[in-house]
């Protein structure tokens, strides 16, 4: 019923051959297939995966069969050297399909190198979005990106294993106002754990198994999080996804005034406060009633 409902949906598009196609597949629920990524991997002549094992696996749940023929190991040992086999075969005028073991590729996952080898071959890579982990912890972390100090975010996925490099490394991210996205396996969270307390009650959003039956969302201080893992031998294990959230920047002293003062010249009242709240983190009931008494000491009045 999938295949048959993946063709209908997708197989009126336009799929051009001699071209690599990125494609996301589910980061733990299988129902998270996309059905034009069903499309796309029972079109394709190639299917370059990070393990061969894994993807044959993952195609036969979805009833796609393919021989070991058609599959190509391309994993972070041989990427380098595997890209000119896909250059090979995109010049024969073959569909590549590429996945990595979960998740959309090329995201701290294998095939940035290939996609890098296939565009400098002057060849054709086509992305098939889907299941992304830093997307999914990003959309259920109530951070307002584009409204946040300084807008955006920084992925910074996974942090070195040695002690000092790492500490090193999060030393720099405490100074990043931005929010940060972090990745980490299951055997390094309580060493990553104990290295985040130095950022003290900065908001972090903790996804742990994110999709998969187990899944777990904790929002809570940095340096709250080790004692949060201590108290659930459960919750060590499993992938995790960290958002670090933007650093609230204490106010100087007559600060918020000021910004204030300038967002209400060109801004409606209330948009003024809430922004005010947001750059100063400075009461927005407080700010509130400060503009509205600016307003009513102004020359033209209250508005």
């Amino acid at each position: 019923m999938a295949l048959a409902a993946a063709h209908e949906a997708a197989a009126s598009q336009h799929y051009p051959q001699a071209a690599l196609y990125l494609v996301a597949t589910p980061i733990g629920n299988l129902a998270d297939i996309s059905l034009r990524a069903l499309h796309l991997l029972q079109l394709a002549d190639t299917i370059a995966c990070e393990d061969t094992r894994h993807t044959q696996a993952l195609l036969r749940a979805y009833g796609i069969e393919k021989s070991g023929g058609h599959l190509l190991a391309v994993h972070q040992h041989n990427e380098r050297e595997a890209a000119g086999l896909v250059i090979e075969r995109l010049r024969q005028g073959q569909r590549v399909a590429y996945v990595s073991d979960a998740g959309t590729p090329a995201i701290s996952d294998p095939g940035a190198l290939l996609v890098a080898a296939v565009r400098g071959a002057d060849l054709v890579a086509v992305p098939v979005p889907g299941p992304s982990s830093v997307t999914s912890a990003l959309s259920v972390a109530g951070i307002e990106i584009d409204n946040a100090p300084d807008g955006g975010f920084v992925f910074a996925g996974f942090l070195p294993s040695r002690s000092v490099e790492r500490a090193a490394r999060i030393a720099l991210l405490a100074a990043e106002p931005r929010a940060i996205v972090l990745l980490e396996a299951p055997h390094r969270i309580e060493a990553l754990a104990s290295a985040l307390s130095s950022l003290g009650q900065r908001k972090l959003t903790v996804a742990r198994e994110l999709t998969k039956q187990f899944e777990e969302i904790a929002m809570l201080a940095a340096s709250e999080f080790a004692s949060w893992l201590n108290a659930d031998s459960n919750r060590s294990r499993g992938e995790f996804v960290l958002v670090l959230h933007p650093a609230v920047v204490p106010a100087q002293a007559g600060d918020e005034q000021r910004v204030l003062k300038l967002l209400l010249a060109e801004l409606p009242l209330k948009t003024a406060v809430r922004l005010a709240a947001e750059i100063t983190g400075a009461s927005r009931n407080a700010l509130y009633q400060a503009a509205l008494a600016q307003k009513n000491s102004s020359p033209d009045g209250p508005k």
